[in-house]
């Protein structure tokens, strides 16, 4: 999938003006030489998520799909020092990657990282008493789980918490009539009923692959 759907003069131009420190400089370039490149994020993107972690004034994170840690870094730095960003992801290979740059830029103490299926670290967060005590939430993982991720989310999130869902146009996939994929399909639903959910206010922004920004009622 593309990483925006805009003219490639216009996202680079874009990106151009997002701000990142050294290390997700070199971090970004290192990922890149992977096979699974496209699944990291821009640096627009990353200084996106920074803002509204700012912005509301997070303590207390998710992160549904960690990769290579970009992202993380983009949390996890807007967070004060005791801060709290829990990662989900389950391969060590990429994480490995994202462990280095995390302590060198010094926020590996913000950062538990939980290796283990996404949905078994949510069903726990919420068994030991989590349910309404995060601020932000942000899902980046198997768009088939997209869905199941939600609502465990939402439930662990407080009211005026934010969830921040990526890749919700899919290369504009979304928007195709007729049977897609199985992503595609999961992506379309869920997209139609966030629109729909009472629960939330709402709201698909049209940065990277498309990011739906939720506000818990």
């Amino acid at each position: 999938m593309p990483r925006s759907l805009l003219p490639e003069n216009v996202a680079t131009y874009v990106a151009s003006l997002a701000r990142e420190t050294d290390v997700q400089a070199r971090l970004r370039a290192e990922t890149a030489k992977l096979p699974s490149a496209g699944m990291q994020i821009g640096a627009d993107q990353g200084s996106f998520l920074s803002l509204i972690v700012s912005a509301i004034g997070a303590k207390r994170a998710i992160e549904v799909g960690t990769f290579t840690g970009y992202s993380a870094i983009s949390i996890a730095s807007a967070l004060p020092e005791d801060g709290r960003l829990v990662c989900c992801d389950i391969s060590e290979e990429w994480t490995g990657i994202a462990r280095r740059y995390w302590k060198e830029a010094g926020l590996d103490t913000r950062i538990e990282l939980r290796l283990a299926p996404a949905l078994d670290t949510l069903h726990d967060l919420l068994a030991k008493g989590g349910a309404a005590t995060f601020d932000f939430v942000f899902i980046d993982a198997d768009k088939t789980g997209y869905d199941a991720y939600y609502e465990s989310c939402l439930k662990l999130l407080r009211p005026n918490g934010l969830i921040a869902l990526d890749n919700t146009l899919w290369g504009g996939a979304v928007a195709e009539e007729g049977k897609g994929d199985a992503d595609t399909e999961a992506l379309k639903a869920l997209n139609l009923k966030i629109a729909e959910d009472a629960r939330v206010e709402s709201s698909l922004l049209t940065i990277g692959d498309g990011v739906t920004l939720v506000r818990k009622r």
